[in-house]
């Protein structure tokens, strides 16, 4: 049988989301457009960026700067390692008082969240080149950009697009989800990064937008639409898998308050979508490795008619390499809260993250969300950056693979990559 002609690479970057934790996601990119790319010769390619929540500030900032990533990422090191906590987030007085009504489950009447947001809306305007991100998209150095938020009045997942002149947005849209296309700036990243109570939701056009991690945590539906040929996602949580308590973790000596249960919450909202995501493309992956070993090539080209058949795109082989943290964030966030390394006052720091972590077990995962302080953002970069080297020859060949076929890789279980169908509504 004649093998379909080649598809050009695309490459798409998902950037995940988790608050303070995008640190980590920065030592990553750091690695990546630094010493990767010397290693390499060149940046590695960039076409398509799908950013939720921080990951959405990353994603636009990276955006922004693809003229000269390797500038740009040593640039975003350098804020992320300068940050202090009352410089990004406004807290004082009320803020503090504030903190009852939290674990209460109510902010009052004014609707807005715990934290004052208005210096982090300011970090973002003044670093972030808006008009930069619409030249490298005019330019085609990008072919584009998403920012997938939450639509507060319905529910949905709202990724918003702006594409290069020659793209177009996808017709097709994963369940309870719409592609929007829109001239991306300040305030959609904002809306992406809103984690609901402690941030407050952001209006765009007349609408209220929260994190869109509450859905759609790890974007790599939007990049599937748009023609992407190979993922590089960077998630924000260690990989778990059925370790014994003493490895794991220490049994709760008291029942847990309303902050530690919170982080646990918004780990399951913002996090462990990861964990599905991958599992499932693994799953889908199987079927089709499987289904080519038993039906032969053509197997794939069968079930592609079918998709088409009934008004679904075509399934097609993409390439996803997947990195993590190696070490569990809530715990590092609570042992820098008890350590008490802070930038900026460290006193008011400490006396605020000490009432988030209310000093249950060892771990401090509402903390680690909020916790925008260069000390803590510093380590997280230094894991990222670690995490990545270790992977360099996994990543070298992810980058230099060209296999624009729809022919299943049959003999990869063991490389760290995974081919998806491209027709599967992932983080829906």
């Amino acid at each position: 049988m004649a093998q379909p002609p080649k598809e050009p690479r695309r490459t798409a970057i998902i950037l995940s989301g988790g608050g303070a934790r995008g640190a980590y996601e920065v030592g990553v990119l750091s690695y990546v457009f630094d010493e990767f790319t010397r290693l390499r010769g060149s940046p590695p390619p960039v076409d398509i960026i799908c950013g939720t929540s921080v990951g959405a500030i990353n994603g636009c900032f990276l955006a922004a700067h693809l003229m000269d990533p390797v500038l740009g990422m040593r640039r975003l090191v350098e804020l992320w390692s300068e940050l202090q906590l009352s410089r990004v987030l406004g807290f004082g007085v009320r803020q503090i008082m504030g903190i009852p009504r939290l674990a209460l489950g109510g902010l009052g009447g004014d609707g807005t969240g715990l934290f004052d947001v208005r210096p982090m809306a300011e970090l973002v305007q003044r670093e972030i080149s808006w008009r930069s991100v619409a030249r490298n998209l005019r330019r085609r150095r990008l072919r584009a950009l998403c920012v997938s938020t939450t639509e507060i009045s319905t529910g949905r997942t709202v990724v918003f697009m702006q594409t290069s002149p020659d793209s177009v947005i996808p017709a097709h849209a994963p369940p309870r989800t719409l592609f929007r296309a829109d001239h991306i700036g300040p305030q959609h990243a904002l809306a992406s990064a809103a984690i609901p109570l402690l941030f407050p939701p952001v209006r765009i056009d007349g609408e209220l937008y929260l994190d869109g991690g509450l859905r759609q945590n790890t974007p790599i539906a939007p990049a599937l639409r748009l023609g992407a040929t190979h993922i590089f996602a960077i998630g924000g949580s260690r990989e778990v898998r059925g370790l014994n308590r003493s490895e794991e973790g220490e049994k709760l000596q008291k029942m847990p308050g309303a902050a530690f249960l919170m982080g646990k919450i918004l780990n399951a909202f913002l996090l462990d979508h990861v964990d599905v995501d991958l599992e499932l493309l693994t799953r889908l992956n199987n079927v089709i490795v499987d289904g080519t070993r038993s039906y032969g090539e053509g197997f794939i080209d069968s079930i592609s008619q079918q998709a088409q058949t009934r008004g679904a795109p075509a399934y097609r082989w993409v390439n996803c390499f997947a990195i993590r943290p190696s070490e569990d964030i809530g715990r590092l966030a609570s042992l820098h809260v008890r350590k008490g390394r802070f930038k900026g006052d460290p006193y008011v720091t400490k006396k605020v993250l000490t009432l988030l972590d209310l000093g249950v077990g060892t771990e401090a995962d509402l903390a680690s969300y909020l916790m925008f302080d260069g000390q803590f953002c510093r380590q997280l970069i230094d894991m990222g950056r670690a995490d990545a080297r270790a992977r360099r020859h996994e990543m070298m060949a992810f980058f230099e693979d060209n296999n624009g076929d729809r022919s299943p890789p049959i003999d990869n279980e063991e490389s760290g990559t995974w081919n998806v169908p491209s027709e599967f509504p992932i983080g829906t």
